[in-house]
This record gives structure tokens, C-alpha cells and sequence, in this order.
């Protein structure tokens, strides 16, 4: 299955996490430096949280640049 993660395609297996994703792009010390993860329309999300294919996840100012954002 296949998510973005800060625009960076990412595989992970299906029943993976928000986390198992942060991990495989690498970005998982930015989250312990209390950055918040958001989704493609800015909405906060947890660690544990289910992924789904194609979903687009963005962490720390990246998520800035999504559409809804302010």
C-alpha cells in the first residue's frame, strides 16, 4: 500500500500506522521534537492511527502548504 508522506512516496503494509509510516520515510525524531502530524486537509493526527492507500500525511510547516490551511 502506498502513502505520502511530506510528498515522499512511502510503502507500508496494510494494518500499519501513522507511525509505521513516519518511521519508513524517516521522520519520526521530528514527531519527538513535538511536531504535529496532520493529513492532506489539516486535521491532526495520532501515532496509532489507521493508514489508507494513497492517504497523504504531512508533518511539522509542511502541512502548511495544504489547501485548507491558513
Amino acid at each position: 500500500m502506498k502513502v505520502y508522506v511530506n510528498q515522499k512516496s512511502v510503502d507500508v503494509l496494510p494494518g500499519m500506522t501513522v507511525k509505521h509510516a513516519l518511521m519508513s520515510a524517516g521522520l519520526l525524531k521530528k514527531i519527538e521534537a513535538s511536531e504535529k502530524v496532520c493529513d492532506q486537509w489539516g486535521n491532526e493526527l495520532g501515532l496509532d492511527g489507521a493508514l489508507s492507500e494513497g492517504m497523504k500525511i504531512y508533518i511539522g510547516s509542511t502541512h502548511s502548504k495544504t489547501p485548507n490551511s491558513k
